[in-house]
């Protein structure tokens, strides 16, 4: 079991010292939330939460996510970094493959790419996309970027025809040296069976535990119609769950075919500013750690 510390929704100036203290506790990775805007106003629901508010949102400190990712990058060694996900069809996808391979450059292979769609049309319109057909568009944003990132120690050219993205042979220098894995985000069945179909890996964005086990179940329903036989170091999958704060609780989340675990210690749907010390996000990494982390992974 790989493990992944959550922690959104508060000073961005914690970013760092808390990567810095994941690395030295031995979890795997880190995930980095996206956030763009937040409109004045709005009817949207968040589909994440019992209310749908979105109002936790508001005055939160989000730096954009690949520019937060570059500067965790360069204060780690071995940290991986995972978007939580990146609002992926919202944005240009030829830029997005710049930047991701860019990062797995510097970084050494250390980006993991979560991929997903936005719960909010205000971000397509604020973005100047259509809201329409976005499941389609995410689609070949994912091919470009798979095209785009090809990993090789020469550069490919990749050209690409599509409903929304048409442009000739292109080459993009330097290519990654290992392959970025793309890491669909989503509860829907399109995006369940995006995750198996175009990606290397599913995200959990959470709920109950019964509502996890319908989605694990239905995963690997969809990965034997595919007829996917990809083994976890092939497949990722990324849930948050209950059973990740004990021992016994992780071997149940790897028997129903878990790879990463995301953890976090404190609510982050809360409205105003977080009040939680800096040593006190701090300490409950690291007693975590030593409770589970270095019982699982000894």
């Amino acid at each position: 079991m790989r493990f992944s510390f959550a922690e959104g929704m508060t000073h961005a100036a914690y970013y760092a010292p808390l990567a810095r203290a994941c690395e030295a506790a031995g979890y795997t990775s880190m995930t980095i939330a996206d956030s763009l805007i937040y409109p004045q106003e709005s009817d949207s629901k968040y589909p994440y939460t019992d209310t749908g508010d979105r109002e936790f949102l508001l005055g939160k400190e989000f730096i954009e996510t690949f520019i937060l990712c570059a500067h965790l990058f360069a204060v780690t060694e071995k940290l991986r970094l995972t978007p939580f996900v990146l609002k992926l069809p919202i944005r240009p996808p030829v830029l997005v493959a710049k930047q991701a391979s860019s990062l797995a450059f510097l970084s050494g292979n250390r980006l993991g790419l979560g991929v997903g769609l936005s719960p909010w049309p205000e971000d397509f319109a604020a973005l100047g996309i259509p809201w329409e057909r976005r499941g389609k568009r995410m689609d070949e944003c994912m091919d470009i970027l798979r095209g785009l990132m090809q990993p090789g120690d020469e550069p490919t050219f990749f050209g690409f025809q599509g409903e929304f993205y048409d442009f000739e042979p292109l080459q993009q220098c330097p290519a990654p040296t290992e392959k970025v894995p793309l890491l669909v985000g989503g509860h829907s069945d399109a995006a369940l069976r995006r995750a198996v179909r175009k990606g290397d890996g599913w995200m959990h964005a959470g709920g109950d535990g019964e509502e996890l086990d319908r989605l694990l179940t239905r995963l690997a329903e969809i990965r034997k119609e595919e007829g996917d036989t990809r083994g976890p170091d092939e497949f990722e999958v990324h849930v948050i769950s209950y059973d990740a704060y004990t021992v016994d609780g992780i071997k149940r989340l790897e028997d129903k075919g878990v790879t990463d675990a995301i953890v976090g210690f404190r609510i982050p749907y809360i409205k105003g500013p977080d009040t939680e010390p800096l040593e006190t996000k701090i300490k409950h990494l690291e007693q975590y750690a030593e409770n589970v982390i270095a019982k699982v992974n000894p």
